[in-house]
């Protein structure tokens, strides 16, 4: 059995955290704690968030003036602010960092502890001043290089990659973040640092939708945390991180534990509208809409708005003109290419089961643009997928074909099952419409039994209503709507007078004309109306 101090000290570099805590507070009873011991209490009591950590930085703050150290007491005046804001302190955490600036200004001082202060700024400016904030990250770089302050550049890395992700340049970010990850994987820098760099750096990754390396740090930021079970500040966060990742993954349930673990961890906070509409999303794939209602009602209450989950939802029980209203406005309010590639997917899908195949068609396209733009894996399957439906819904089963066979194979690559499976649906249904029935019978079962697998209630449902419907012996293999184009031809309709009739564009009348001419082997529309006429389709 050794000493308080020495037991405090050797729980620290344990990092186990809550022991920390009380062997270095009772060693702080019995006789007090210098500097060095203060920051540890400190540093191990914000990791609880069991204890007054802004307290023992504030006292680290004093004896370092006392001993005539204005650059130690400028970094713990630094941290006490940090644990003050995080603690919505807002006025107590302006206070602390005012007196460090004031340690750094006029007491002259040139070292870390003037990139440190830029931090918060740049922070405070992210989301409303994007160019402002690399500015001052990129600055707290350059410092952190000069004088070798490993957590400082870990930090100004993270924050330009955040940074630039906002300004659109996700190229850019990309090696930022990871030289920040690598320093943390390497054990380079803190314990609050780290966590704070894994957060960022993970939140960063979901922000611009590379699964790729979301699941790659989530995966570390999971180790991370269960190396340190006292671990308080992070760990709600991790959850919700590892909850949709293993969703997208199709482990559902353990997601669902995931999910209802963070709402545990986070509430009362900020964050815990997150963990909340995680477990909307997970109860709307079950389908189960009582409880994905509730969970959506507990975001929007936590302030995170519920959509485009929500608008989801209200399609899955057949009310489409509120989804339509709902996803509408959520679009038009999205900015940024990355925001507008989160929402589009729904979009697209509530559009077209709306019967407004043109405005679907926009949104594909839109979301094709993006694809290119940000040329993440996500965003190239969402768009392949979105491109294939609508081609599906225009008419063009053999074009869709192609780019749902892209969107399956990209849906597969990523490890997610549910929007693959959605994809063999789509898959299915062309093939029904190009008159293959034994390969859409297939690619029909394949997508039962991966949605049974995942427990999707509502999609097995889906696929079971198609199986038992025997696709119609439609003339010349033609689909439903070139019928009704093919009728209104027959009848001397212009393309205009069809567009209205049918309401979609003239470009969609004249594609599903060309589709017609193609499927009946005819080169004209007189030879179309004779083949109407001949199979008394008028």
């Amino acid at each position: 059995m050794g000493s308080a101090i020495d037991l405090g000290r050797d729980a620290f570099r344990r990092r186990a955290w809550r022991e920390a805590v009380v062997q270095l507070s009772a060693a702080d009873d019995e006789a007090g704690l210098d500097v060095d011991d203060l920051e540890r209490l400190a540093t191990a009591a914000y990791l609880t968030g069991e204890h007054d950590c802004v307290g023992a930085w504030a006292r680290a703050y004093q004896q370092s003036l006392a001993l005539g150290d204005a650059a130690r007491a400028a970094r713990c005046a630094g941290w006490a602010a940090h644990g003050s804001f995080e603690a919505g302190e807002v006025a107590r955490g302006g206070g602390w960092l005012a007196r460090a600036q004031v340690l750094v200004e006029e007491g002259g001082l040139d070292g870390p502890e003037r990139g440190w202060l830029l931090v918060p700024q740049a922070i405070a400016c992210v989301a409303d001043d994007p160019a402002g904030a690399l500015e001052g990250f990129a600055a707290a770089g350059e410092i952190a290089k000069r004088f070798g302050d490993r957590d400082l550049a870990a930090m100004a890395g993270m924050g330009q990659g955040q940074a630039l992700i906002s300004l659109g340049a996700c190229g850019r970010a990309m090696p930022l973040l990871d030289e920040a990850m690598v320093a943390v994987t390497a054990g380079e820098v803190s314990p609050i640092v780290a966590g704070g760099v894994l957060c960022g750096a993970i939140d960063a990754c979901q922000r611009m939708l590379d699964v790729r390396r979301a699941t790659e740090w989530t995966a570390v930021l999971s180790r991370w945390c269960d190396a340190q079970p006292d671990l308080v500040p992070f760990r709600g966060q991790c959850l919700v991180h590892r909850a949709e990742i293993m969703q997208l993954h199709g482990d559902w349930r353990d997601a669902g534990d995931e999910a209802e673990r963070a709402c545990e961890c986070l509430s009362g906070t900020p964050a815990a509208g997150d963990a909340l509409y995680r477990q909307a999303e997970l109860q709307r794939l079950r389908g189960d809409v009582r409880k994905a209602e509730e969970a959506y009602r507990a975001a929007t209450n936590a302030g995170r708005p519920p959509q485009p989950g929500l608008a989801l939802l209200r399609l899955a029980q057949g009310r489409t003109d509120t989804a339509v209203a709902a996803i509408r406005r959520v679009v038009d309010e999205a900015i940024g290419a990355v925001d507008r590639a989160r929402v589009l997917g729904p979009f697209v899908e509530i559009m077209l089961a709306a019967g407004d195949t043109d405005t679907a068609r926009a949104g594909a396209d839109e979301l094709g643009a993006i694809a290119v733009e940000v040329d993440t894996a996500y965003v190239r399957a969402l768009a392949a997928h979105a491109a294939g439906a609508v081609r599906l819904a225009e008419g063009d089963p053999n074009g869709a074909l192609s780019d749902l066979r892209t969107a399956w194979a990209a849906w597969r690559d990523l490890g997610a099952p549910h929007e693959a499976a959605k994809v063999r649906l789509l898959i299915g249904l062309a093939f029904r419409a190009v008159g293959d029935a034994d390969s859409a019978a297939m690619e029909f079962d394949a997508a039962r039994l991966a949605f049974d697998s995942l427990g999707a209630g509502t999609d097995v449902a889906q696929v079971e209503q198609l199986l038992r419907a025997e696709p119609l012996e439609r003339p010349g293999g033609l689909s439903e709507r070139e019928l009704d184009v093919l009728v209104l031809v027959a009848r001397g309709s212009t393309n205009r007078a069809i567009a209205a009739a049918l309401v979609i564009s003239e470009h969609t009348v004249a594609r599903h004309i060309h589709n017609i001419l193609t499927k009946l082997g005819v080169s004209s529309r007189t030879a179309a109306s004779s083949f109407a006429h001949e199979h008394d389709l008028l």
